[in-house]
């Protein structure tokens, strides 16, 4: 294999596959980046097992191309090396059985490659009839609810997001069952498409890193992963296995309460009295609402008492707690100017919502403090 290139066209395709590298695998194959060159162009392989990415270039984008052939080499070494060459034309080279010779002007590498044959056949196939989403619809799914899901290995399925698609309708949930996500979207699809599936957070995470903001991406799905195509990228995921709990009662229709509050005021009231909370506790905060005035308090023995006042138009009464951290991470999601919050009792789930968005819900329970 030998073949010459632009520094900077190799590294930004190394770079995304390099996110489904692992320094935790046992098999020291999968700690490599996989090289295929060949007339067409050059792949670049990774996997972790649980995410595999695939990138390529074309052979319009490689200056010269001598030899093809293949080669495994060690991921985080090359991705440096690559990263501290001088921004021109580089060479790369394989000899000697599995070396790999990278020069550029006056810089020579030389580094130790594993047999290609030894790295494991990912199986990139993609459907026929794929699914179409925006880049930034998938985005704004993500980000406005994978924060949501688990972290806690106990319970496997809640480490994910769950995706329905039924009906023209993507709904999105997730949940650490303290509090749950969700996010709907009408869409241009088939009304006779039919999806359940759960794909591990994490993995979508890495996904974000990768795509861009502009562009739609194709979602190519199967029994247990599903493959994200985007560009040049390949994107494979594992899906989780098991049932998803059933959410679609939990959300309440009804509402004693229903206070609109300003997202900033809500936001940095909830912030500076979280100040005096500890993790330890849960970074538990008091809101209390009383002959129009909504106060946000917190009280630590360890640490001091804060309070907030904030004069609202709503003559209704309530006393509840609830995580500062969970409240914060859900107004977050929202980006109106207003916020609802809905509730009826001290024990029952509190709903935020926008009027300006009504795709979004986020639910939080309260703690009881007595």
């Amino acid at each position: 294999m030998k073949f010459v290139i632009l520094k900077n066209k190799l590294l930004d395709n190394l770079n995304y596959v390099s996110k489904a590298l692992s320094s935790k695998t046992l098999i020291p194959v999968l700690m490599g980046i996989k090289f295929e060159l060949n007339e067409k162009g050059l792949t670049l392989l990774a996997s972790d097992t649980d995410i595999s990415i695939q990138a390529f270039i074309d052979k319009k984008d490689i200056a010269s191309i001598n030899n093809a052939g293949s080669i495994v080499i060690q991921g985080k070494y090359i991705v440096e090396i690559i990263k501290k060459m001088p921004n021109t034309l580089i060479e790369l080279e394989v000899v000697d059985n599995y070396n790999l010779v990278i020069s550029a002007e006056d810089s020579n590498f030389n580094l130790h490659g594993m047999n290609p044959n030894e790295f494991p056949d990912l199986y990139m196939e993609k459907t026929k009839e794929p699914l179409v989403l925006s880049c930034n619809t998938l985005k704004e799914i993500i980000n406005q609810t994978l924060f949501a899901s688990s972290v806690d290995e106990s319970r496997p399925i809640l480490t994910g997001l769950n995706l329905k698609i039924s009906n023209g309708v993507i709904d999105a949930i997730a949940t650490d069952s303290y509090r749950l996500a969700k996010k709907e979207i009408n869409i241009d699809i088939d009304s006779s498409v039919n999806i359940n599936i759960v794909i591990p957070a994490r993995n979508l995470l890495e996904l974000c890193k990768i795509i861009g903001d502009e562009e739609n991406l194709e979602l190519h799905l199967f029994n247990n992963k599903i493959l994200f195509h985007w560009e040049n990228i390949l994107f494979q995921s594992r899906l989780l296995s098991g049932k998803y709990p059933a959410t679609s009662d939990i959300i309440p229709n009804d509402f004693a309460i229903s206070l609109e509050v300003s997202y900033t005021k809500l936001y940095e009231m909830i912030d500076r009295v979280s100040l005096l909370t500890s993790e330890k506790d849960k970074n538990i905060i008091n809101m209390k609402l009383n002959n129009g005035e909504l106060n946000i308090s917190s009280n630590s023995p360890e640490i001091g008492r804060a309070l907030e006042k904030l004069d609202v138009d709503n003559d209704n009464s309530i006393n509840i707690s609830f995580s500062s951290k969970y409240m914060l991470d859900a107004i977050k999601s929202f980006g109106t100017e207003k916020i609802l919050l809905l509730m009826n009792t001290d024990v029952t789930p509190i709903i935020l919502k926008s009027e300006q968005d009504s795709s979004l819900t986020q639910l939080i329970l309260p703690i009881k403090t007595y």
